[in-house]
């Protein structure tokens, strides 16, 4: 998530507080009281329930990657300044449909709709964390609309003071889904005392093992296709002690770096923070359509995906 000219946003765009059975079998009465040798069938014989299908990505398969180029769409309800998935979501989603085609690059592209569900915010709000909650049925009108264009959505937090796993676990009831993925937004992630838009925000390898940790738990408990777990980097400092982090069974962790400048700077950035990453760990690239355009024009597709490491998932805000 981009830090400069945020304070404006933070108070402008505040978001409104948060979101087989069996049948019994009975026998043939007329082969009840008959040996089965000599009945010339096998009465009352109950045939095995087919197991249920495991559930899907929303374009078939349960892992994300290598099959996937993932292309996302960032934006909250009501708040233009934050992306473009503030509105008018059914022609959003045909555009990002549009889009996620032109990065195909030999996969199956799928798009994302990355909703901010937790905004940081520039007061202390009722309890002093600064941050607010959007409403559950918002996250359900999102739900319904990425269904509808089998898309995936994710859930973005930016938490302000409070502590991301509360946040997080807040929405397992979502996160439970199987088209339901999670981003964290650690430059929004502040300490006591600490004002969100008035300092960058910082997070740590053991935080974002935690809750990838607790994803993959809901991952096995509920039988889900691989989740994606997204976390943004803006600078080196953003996310400390990097190198603690490790794999988790069915969680597919992201490392978005969000560098904005020119097409020089970013790239300079994206390489600085993709180097040694911890085994595991795949990469993605955000674009901004007002940030970026004042240093030139926006990288195409593919100039994006000329990138090494390969973004595998792109982001556009």
């Amino acid at each position: 998530m981009r830090f400069p000219n945020r304070r404006a946003v933070l108070g402008s765009f505040l978001v409104g507080a948060a979101v087989v059975g069996c049948a019994d079998v009975q026998a043939d009465p007329a082969t009840t009281d008959r040996p089965a040798a000599k009945s010339g069938a096998a009465a009352a014989q109950i045939a095995p329930a087919k197991p249920k299908p495991l559930p899907q990505l929303p374009r078939g398969g349960r892992k994300l990657f290598p099959a996937h180029q993932l292309v996302a769409f960032v934006g909250a309800p009501g708040a233009p300044a934050l992306g473009p998935l503030d509105s008018n979501l059914d022609e959003r989603a045909r555009r990002l449909e549009r889009l996620a085609a032109a990065h195909r690059g030999g996969r199956t592209p799928l798009p994302v709709m990355e909703l901010i569900v937790v905004t940081a915010q520039g007061a202390g709000g009722w309890d002093g964390k600064y941050r607010s909650r959007i409403k559950p049925a918002e996250i359900g009108r999102y739900l319904a609309v990425a269904r509808k264009h089998k898309m995936l959505l994710m859930l973005d937090v930016q938490p302000g003071q409070a502590r991301p796993i509360d946040e997080v676990r807040r929405l397992e009831p979502w996160l439970r889904q199987p088209d339901v993925g999670l981003a964290l937004d650690p430059e929004w992630e502040v300490g006591p005392g600490e004002v969100p838009g008035q300092v960058f925000g910082r997070t740590s390898g053991a935080e974002l093992n935690q809750i990838a940790g607790y994803l993959s738990a809901l991952v096995t408990k509920y039988r889900l296709p691989e989740k994606l777990f997204v976390f943004h980097q803006l600078t080196k400092r953003i996310v400390q002690n990097e190198a603690v982090l490790r794999g988790y069974p069915g969680v597919a962790m992201v490392k978005s770096v969000d560098g904005i400048g020119t097409r020089g700077a970013k790239e300079a950035t994206y390489r600085q923070l993709t180097t040694q990453l911890p085994r595991g760990v795949h990469t993605g690239f955000k674009l901004f359509y007002e940030e970026d355009t004042r240093h030139g024009a926006l990288m195409t597709p593919a100039q994006v995906l000329t990138l090494r490491p390969r973004p595998e998932l792109v982001i556009y805000e």
